[in-house]
């Protein structure tokens, strides 16, 4: 982040090909100095997301440790973290991280720790852009530097922490631990919840969601934080007491009344926080408010006048809002850069896209330069064929935003179904998301608030309309929809693409999933985009200007 090159981000799962790939990101950092032409000595300020680095775990190391959870040692290494030498451990653990900032150059003067929760609020607050007024900034997450959860007012281009929840208490932790109970990956698969919640039947997700907000109380003095009842294990111990309240339950009861509760609490948290601040236009970041379910009904609030819900708002935007609050610092508020489209990443040309198109060919595969590529993608798309799109600056976060994308039409019946069994193998309950145009989403989606909704983050209600033309793009059963509304402005090339196909089918919008193998990241290279057309079931490839097709393919 600099005046020079604005804004650029890499997570490190992308050129690692390490899903959720936890550990010191070497490449990105490498990256981002070569896409500013620095070196590392050149940069003024180094700003480190936490003080406190948590443990580099993968997801066989997760699993691990929440199966852990439940057992008296893991109740003896909690009382460990109240005693001095676990202060010692984490000293240790941070001049290890020191030790790697400065292996790779960077001047010890220039670094930075701050808060993990800080980090979120800054991302909210500076991300939203809006200065004049004050905002109410609330973070809400698992766990990160003691707290699971605060609350900030942003004035002047300053934030001041207002309330905080320690990470006790964390309800985004109770959601963890039921992703794990229910056979998943936890801090990977809670999304999988929240996409069967809507199958339940209300009784009983009522039931459990009552018993779930029973382990908890609201101060009474109707401030903005919580605390465990009397009795009630901290969070990351609460296995034993879940397996009671779900004992004899359905999986989809279970799975609903956890997101019901989950909504309830997220609900009450801002309403109270707009309460106790008279500020009415929200911000909010961190993992739990990656809820798009959650986030739609924090924005039907009365209190709410306005939601803002920073872009994949996970810990691997933290390092954005770090450098949001130095930036801030060392050059004033206005220096701060915009987060724009979110495609903070490398573009390819030159030889790494003509050595992708010479391995393609080497597979058997035929590569035509086509002029108008998205002509010609909307015409496929029209005709029912299911095609990836590899162009221009790559995605930051957990969405594809359609440059490295698998696009579909959103109307063509089992679409759905063949991306499934092509590429994506999906769980059957899980519904898939729409870019929209900008000028096509009042016609699609019940917002009377006037939400933006650039980066998936939001989910609404469909018109009828909407559940006629974007039918394969929003929830097979309560038929809402997480729509990336696409403006002109913001990617040219795919909005005329999607402009194209509007021309060809009278609709505004088409289906959009992320371009990658299951269980692999968000393709990075050119070389990834034909890995995953060689290893999958899909058929054609738009790669730049280049349409990629497999034998047999057709024309």
């Amino acid at each position: 982040m600099g005046d020079r090159v604005g804004l650029v981000a890499l997570q490190e799962e992308r050129p690692t090909r390490e899903k959720n790939h936890s550990g010191f990101p070497y490449k990105s950092i490498e990256f981002v100095l070569n896409h500013a032409g620095l070196r590392p000595a050149d940069v003024d300020v180094v700003a480190l997301a936490g003080v406190h680095q948590p443990p580099d775990r993968n997801r066989q190391g997760i699993l691990a440790e929440f199966e852990r959870t439940g057992t008296y040692a893991s109740r003896l290494k909690g009382s460990f973290r109240k005693t001095p030498v676990f202060k010692i451990h984490q000293q240790r653990r941070r001049r290890e991280r020191l030790s790697k900032v400065l292996g790779m150059g960077f001047r010890a003067d220039a670094i930075r720790f701050i808060d993990h929760h800080t980090c979120h609020a800054a991302s909210a607050f500076f991300g939203r852009r809006e200065f004049s007024d004050p905002t109410l900034v609330v973070t809400c997450d698992g766990a990160g530097d003691g707290l699971c959860a605060s609350v900030s007012v942003g004035a002047e281009g300053q934030l001041l922490r207002r309330f905080e929840v320690p990470w006790s208490e964390s309800f985004g932790i109770l959601y963890a631990q039921v992703t794990y109970l229910q056979g998943m990956v936890p801090l990977e698969h809670e999304y999988k919840i929240m996409g069967m919640a809507p199958y339940a039947k209300g009784g009983p997700a009522a039931r459990i969601a009552d018993r779930l907000n029973g382990l908890f109380e609201w101060a009474g003095d109707g401030k903005p934080v919580w605390r465990r009842r009397n009795g009630v294990p901290h969070m990351y111990y609460i296995q034993s007491t879940l397996n009671e309240i779900f004992h004899r339950e359905r999986f989809d009861s279970i799975m609903a009344g956890t997101q019901l509760f989950t909504e309830r609490m997220l609900c009450e948290l801002v309403r109270r926080a707009v309460r106790s601040t008279g500020i009415r236009r929200v911000a909010v970041s961190g993992g739990v408010f990656m809820n798009v379910k959650a986030n739609k009904e924090i924005l039907a609030l009365d209190e709410v006048d306005e939601l803002f819900v920073f872009p994949s708002c996970g810990d691997e935007t933290n390092a954005i809002g770090a450098c949001y609050l130095e930036c801030a610092r060392f050059r004033g508020v206005d220096s701060v850069p915009s987060i724009g489209t979110f495609l903070l990443g490398p573009s390819w040309s030159g030889a790494a896209v003509d050595a992708a198109l010479t391995r393609a060919a080497a597979l058997g595969m035929t590569v035509t330069r086509v002029e108008g590529i998205e002509r010609e993608v909307a015409r496929r798309l029209a005709e029912g064929q299911v095609v990836a799109r590899f162009w221009g600056r790559e995605e930051f976060g957990a969405r594809s935003l359609g440059n490295r994308a698998i696009l579909a039409n959103p109307i063509r019946k089992g679409v759905i179904q063949e991306i499934n069994e092509a590429v994506k193998n999906r769980d059957f309950w899980m519904p898939f998301a729409a870019s929209v145009l900008d000028e096509a989403a009042p016609l699609y989606f019940v917002n009377p608030k006037q939400a933006a909704s650039p980066y998936m983050i939001l989910s609404f209600d469909t018109t009828q309309k909407g559940k006629d033309d974007l039918a394969n793009g929003i929830h097979p059963y309560d038929k809402t929809c997480r729509p990336q509304i696409v403006s002109r402005e913001a990617n040219p090339d795919y909005w005329k693409l999607i402009d194209e196909f509007r021309h060809l089918t009278g609709i505004g919008g088409i289906v959009n999933t992320s371009l990658n193998l299951h269980g692999d990241p968000l393709v990075h290279t050119p070389l990834d985009a034909i890995t995953v057309l060689e290893r999958s079931e899909l058929r054609h490839l738009a790669l730049n200007e280049f349409l990629v097709q497999k034998a047999g393919s057709g024309r």
